[in-house]
C-alpha cells in the first residue's frame, strides 16, 4: 500500500524559508520520478517541482529560482527547499510519485497524502 506522508510547512513571514519532507513507503522510491504539488484555496491543484529518478529537475515558473527540489533515495524521501517564499505561495503542498505522457507529468498515485499547509503573512 502506498503511503505518501508530508511534513515541514507552517507559518512564515515572506521573505523567509521552509523545507518539506514527503517520506514514501509502499513504491520502489528510487525508479520514480517525484514531484511537488499545491493547491491554493479556490485553485486547481498545480505541479510545482519535479526530479526524476536520475536527479533531473523542473519547475514552474513561479517557484524556479526559488524552490530546490532534492531526493535521498536512501531515506525514500524527496524535499522541497523554499526560499524568498510569497504570499501566493500559501497554499497546502502534497507530493506523488509522477508518469509522463507525451512529455507532460501526471500523478501516478489518484490517492494524495494529508498535505502540508504552508501559509506565507506579508
Amino acid at each position: 500500500q502506498v503511503q505518501l506522508v508530508e511534513s515541514g510547512g507552517g507559518l512564515v513571514q515572506a521573505g523567509g524559508s521552509l523545507r518539506l519532507s514527503c517520506a514514501a513507503s509502499g513504491i520502489i522510491f528510487s525508479t520514480n520520478a517525484m514531484g511537488w504539488y499545491r493547491q491554493a484555496p479556490g485553485k486547481l491543484r498545480e505541479l510545482v517541482a519535479s526530479i526524476t529518478s536520475r536527479g533531473s529537475t523542473n519547475y514552474a515558473d513561479s517557484v524556479k529560482g526559488r524552490f530546490t527540489v532534492s531526493r535521498d533515495n536512501a531515506k525514500n524521501t524527496v524535499y522541497l527547499q523554499m526560499n524568498s517564499l510569497k504570499p501566493e505561495d500559501t497554499a497546502v503542498y502534497y507530493c506523488n510519485a509522477l508518469r509522463y505522457n507525451a512529455g507532460n507529468a501526471y500523478p501516478l498515485f489518484g490517492s494524495w497524502g494529508q498535505g502540508t499547509q504552508v501559509t506565507v503573512s506579508s
